[in-house]
């Protein structure tokens, strides 16, 4: 089982070109869909985890010595992370080998100053993460993005900032501009919050308060509290670094003041961006195994192997790898069954198991993640539109969708990507049962994967022999 002549392309922010290619990807590139020529034998490495990466990068900079981060994700949610720590202050170096997706990198904190701007592009981690680093600066931060960050909530960032003393000013928009004018220092205490939107808003406050004067005693008070996983990957990471975070009630967190480990620090393979090539042997029928796969992870990708054994796939680990084997396929008459799924705890792999359902013997719902309406695009809305649009019968609902499978087709627009790397992978996924599929932009995959078109070429290559366990 191999990766099928799979070299990886350094990464680059995307540009402004197109055109349309089959197979490969070049900045601003619509791309023909790839159907398998046969049933899939592969073994698929990636890249480290964003969420990990960016979570890690952040400590380093607060952290009262040098980090080596062993193996973190390259790509355009890292890269703008690494852009605004250096501009805070933070030296950060790239160094020993490169072993195809990038190199280890050393990260030096240093003083935090303020008088610079922060370009967000549209990553969540960076617009919610980076204002309480910011509060710690002396000086300004203003913090900016893409048009489509623009319309993602902000307004619980802003006013936890303000509630704990630090001024910002969003001419009352609640959304991205603003400006943290830092003073170097933020007293901490205690606070509540609505985190309803994103778990991100917890996590961001989390990884900060540790420098905070007092600390932080941490509320939320929404009704409901999506991605909780991702929360305990934070609380995880500060452990790791000598904090440990007291959980005394649900939804309280208490972080104490402290400093932050340094050292060294292993990068786990991104479990969630794993989750289209795994679910391709569903449809396309065969094996596709990743190796790397932690025995004990708190990544939201580790529930992919659940999902899919019960669309019917086998999974079984084999050393490191997690092989998923589809039998037969869609493509070869395999049926899908229809479930109902609550994903409150794994919502971006929502739009994984929406292409599934789509192609099911039987209707699905899948509920518990009405927050990706305030992702990269509207999720819902996104799904729902691009598969109607090609014959599908998918309807929104106030927390989540209903599937009934139809008939799906190709159309004369692409399926189009909203910006979202995710509705990236989700198309090139339905790609391999419905003929004909282009996508408007590939390259939306640099977000969180630069790497994707060379990798599901490679895997969608000359089938090789599966090797004996």
């Amino acid at each position: 089982m191999g990766i099928l002549g799979y070299s990886s392309p350094r990464f680059e922010l995307p540009g402004d070109d197109h055109d349309v290619r089959d197979g490969g990807a070049t900045p601003g590139t619509a791309w023909l869909a790839r159907q398998a020529d046969g049933p899939l034998a592969a073994r698929v490495p990636l890249p480290g985890s964003k969420s990990l990466t960016n979570r890690e990068l952040v400590l380093s900079a607060l952290a009262e010595e040098p980090t080596l981060l062993r193996s973190p994700l390259h790509s355009r949610d890292s890269a703008l992370m690494i852009e605004a720590l250096r501009s805070l202050g933070t030296r950060i170096e790239r160094t020993g080998t490169d072993t195809g997706f990038g190199p280890d990198l050393l990260v030096t904190p240093g003083p935090l100053e303020g008088g610079v701007a922060i370009d967000c592009g549209l990553a969540g981690t960076l617009m919610r993460f980076g204002p309480p680093l910011a509060a710690l600066a002396l000086g300004p931060v203003t913090f900016d993005g893409d048009a489509a960050a623009r319309r993602r909530p902000m307004r619980t960032t802003i006013d936890s900032l303000r509630a704990l003393g630090v001024e910002v000013g969003d001419e009352k928009r609640g959304s991205l501009p603003f400006t943290v004018y830092g003073t170097g220092r933020v007293a901490g205490g205690e606070l509540e919050i609505d985190s309803s939107a994103s778990s991100q808003f917890i996590s961001g406050l989390l990884l900060s308060a540790p420098r905070f004067e007092q600390g932080l005693t941490l509320r939320s008070v929404g009704e409901r509290l999506p991605s909780l996983p991702h929360i305990e990957m934070t609380v995880a990471t500060l452990a790791a670094r000598g904090v440990e975070v007291a959980r005394p009630a649900d939804g309280v967190w208490v972080v104490p003041a402290s400093g932050l480990r340094g050292g060294e620090r292993d990068i786990e393979p991104d479990l969630s961006n794993a989750a289209p090539f795994l679910a391709a042997a569903l449809l396309a029928g065969g094996r596709v195994a990743v190796p790397g796969w932690p025995a004990s992870t708190t990544q939201v990708g580790d529930e992919v192997p659940g999902l899919l054994a019960r669309f019917g796939a086998t999974v079984e680990r084999v050393g490191t790898d997690l092989i998923v084997d589809g039998g037969p396929g869609v493509r070869g008459g395999a049926l899908l069954p229809g479930l109902e799924l609550d994903l409150s705890a794994a919502g971006e792999l929502a739009p994984t198991i929406v292409i599934l359902a789509a192609l099911a013997s039987s209707p699905s719902r899948i509920t518990g993640i009405g927050h990706l309406r305030g992702h990269e695009t509207d999720r819902l809305a996104a799904l729902a539109t691009e598969l109607n649009a090609l014959g599908g019968r998918v309807t929104e609902e106030e927390d989540g969708l209903s599937v009934v499978p139809a008939p799906l087709t190709a159309g004369e627009r692409p399926w189009r990507t909203y910006e979202d790397h995710r509705m990236a992978t989700a198309g090139a996924l339905l790609g391999l049962v419905v003929p004909g599929l282009i996508l408007d932009d590939i390259t939306t995959t640099a977000k969180t994967l630069p790497q994707f078109a060379d990798l599901w070429a490679a895997m969608l290559g000359p089938s090789l022999a599966v090797a004996p366990a």
